[in-house]
C-alpha cells in the first residue's frame, strides 16, 4: 500500500472526461495495482480510481494510469507533501454475521428466488473496494449485483451503489443492474435505492432455509 499526499491536478479520460483542478489530496495505491484519488470530505469514496487490471507509469512528477479497454487517468504532481509505503499482508476478509452469511450461501443456491431465469457468477466478486456478495445474470444476460443485508439501511445503499460504479466501468460486465435484498429494508433505504435504479427484494430467512436439500419442516 503506497500513499501519496500531493498538490495535484487530474485528467480522467474514457467513455466521458473528468478534470480536477491543481489542490493538495491523498493519492492511494494498492497492490492490485489500483489506483484512487481522495480528497479530505468525502469519507471513504474517491474523487476518481481507476480500477484493475490497470497500469501506472510515472515520468517525473506525471503520473498516467491506463487500463485494457484504454482508459486514462493522468495526475500531474506539483508537490509531494508526503508519502509512506507499506506491505499490509494479506487480507482475511470480512466476516459476516452469520445469519448474513447464510443468507448469502442461500441465495446463491436459490439464485431464482431473485427471479425466473437468474444464473450465478460467483458469490464474493472481487472488486477494487471489496466483493460484492453476489453476482448474478438474469434471463437476459445482464449482469446483476447483489448485496445482501439482515437489515437494509442507507448504508447498505450506499455501499451497492460504489459496487454498482465500479462495475460498469469494466466493459466485459457493462450494464451492470443491481439489487438489495434484505429481510427488512428500511423506507428511506429503499426510497434511495429506488430513486438510484436499485431492486428492493425482501427475504423470507425461514422461506430459504425450508428449501434447502435434506431438510424437513413439520410446518
Amino acid at each position: 500500500m503506497r500513499l501519496v499526499i500531493a498538490r495535484c491536478q487530474v485528467n480522467y479520460a474514457g467513455r466521458l472526461t473528468a478534470h480536477l483542478p491543481m489542490a493538495t489530496r491523498l493519492l492511494l495505491v494498492k497492490s492490485d495495482g489500483s489506483v484512487s484519488v481522495h480528497s479530505d470530505d468525502r469519507a471513504y469514496k474517491p474523487l476518481n480510481w481507476m480500477s484493475p487490471p490497470c497500469w501506472l507509469i510515472e515520468d517525473g512528477n506525471l503520473w498516467i494510469v491506463e487500463n485494457k479497454a484504454g482508459e486514462k487517468l493522468v495526475i500531474t504532481i506539483d508537490n509531494v507533501v508526503d508519502e509512506i509505503e507499506h506491505d499490509l499482508g494479506a487480507e482475511p476478509g470480512l466476516v459476516k454475521d452469520g445469519v448474513e452469511a447464510h443468507l448469502q450461501e442461500l441465495l446463491a443456491e436459490h439464485i431464482t428466488t431473485l427471479g425466473d431465469g437468474y444464473s450465478l457468477v460467483r458469490r464474493e466478486y472481487p472488486t477494487a473496494i471489496g466483493p460484492v456478495d453476489i453476482l448474478a445474470r438474469d434471463s437476459e444476460g445482464i449482469a446483476v449485483a447483489v448485496e445482501i443485508k439482515r437489515r437494509g439501511e442507507i448504508d447498505g445503499v450506499e455501499q451497492l451503489t460504489r459496487y454498482l460504479e465500479l462495475l460498469n466501468r469494466d466493459p466485459l460486465l457493462a450494464p451492470v443492474q443491481g439489487v438489495f435484498a434484505a429481510q427488512q429494508i428500511k423506507p428511506q433505504a429503499r426510497t434511495l435505492a429506488e430513486d438510484r435504479g436499485i431492486r428492493c427484494v425482501t427475504l423470507d430467512y425461514d422461506a430459504l432455509r425450508g428449501i434447502e436439500p435434506d431438510e424437513f419442516r413439520l410446518f
